[in-house]
């Protein structure tokens, strides 16, 4: 008869089956109740309230994968509503030597996200092992964690773009929403640039060979320019996020170069 004494449970270090897996901000502990500082919801009289739009908004974040890296750019303007209150605020952040981040949508949910991710790069930090987390492994992180929020009906109501350099020194550039949706590609965008910056970079794509970082800071500027023509929500000021092999870091603020002359000449309404 085997001896019981050697044998190892099963699921270690998971959950219980039929129980939550603990995700950053899930509120889930294997099965134990929730605790309040994991997600940041009090319980009113009426219950748990969870806000259902967002309240201050960021717009549009455009990213171009370029030979030797990413650029991912965003304006500065966090708006209350239809007000332009918040002028100077960065939604392009550096996440470590090889990720940025740039977000739209809910800067309040942006927060709480980035809040999570710094724990995760200290929790990470302290395993002390040498592994550096790559952009692809957050993005996918990231699709699991909002696709956690989404499933309990309260979502953060954002849209992030992850670029960076991945294995073997080659780029990525992806994008992940409220739902936890994800892809990647060499130009990826949130918001209006969807509309407005997307046929713009890829009318100009080289069909043989990718952009050199000339050409995607050339489009970076020229796409900035139109979203500020064109979107009521945007600024003409704006940074940069620049991730090579070499280095990785966020420039600017940079101005958009204006002009209203051909206002005089727009009629009809």
């Amino acid at each position: 008869m085997m001896n019981n004494s050697f044998a190892q449970p099963m699921w270690q270090n998971g959950p219980a089956p039929g129980q939550f897996y603990n995700f950053i901000g899930g509120g889930y502990n294997n099965g134990a109740p929730a605790q309040l500082p994991r997600e940041l919801t009090t319980c009113g009289p009426y219950g748990t309230k969870h806000s259902t739009a967002a309240i201050t908004t960021g717009s549009s974040v455009l990213g171009i994968k370029f030979d030797g890296g990413v650029l991912v750019a965003a304006d500065t303007l966090v708006s209350y509503g239809s007000l332009a209150r918040y002028q100077n605020i960065d939604r392009v952040f550096k996440i470590n030597d090889k990720i940025l981040i740039g977000g739209s949508g809910d800067f309040a949910d942006i927060q709480s996200i980035m809040r999570n991710i710094e724990q995760k790069m200290i929790e990470d930090q302290c395993c002390n092992d040498g592994v550096v987390m790559k952009p692809k492994a957050m993005a996918t992180w990231m699709t699991r964690v909002l696709y956690n929020r989404r499933s309990r009906m309260n979502p953060l109501y954002i849209d992030v773009v992850v670029g960076g350099i991945d294995e073997g020194g080659a780029p990525y550039l992806g994008s992940v929403d409220l739902r936890g949706r994800a892809y990647d590609d060499y130009v990826v965008a949130t918001g209006f640039a969807r509309h407005l910056a997307l046929p713009l970079v890829r009318e100009r794509k080289p069909k043989d060979r990718d952009f050199t970082f000339e050409e995607a800071t050339n489009l970076i500027r020229e796409a900035m320019k139109v979203l500020y023509y064109r979107d009521t929500r945007s600024m003409p000021r704006y940074t940069v996020g620049i991730c090579t092999a070499a280095n990785c870091s966020i420039k600017g603020p940079f101005k958009v170069e204006e002009n209203w002359t051909f206002a005089e000449t727009v009629k009809g309404y």
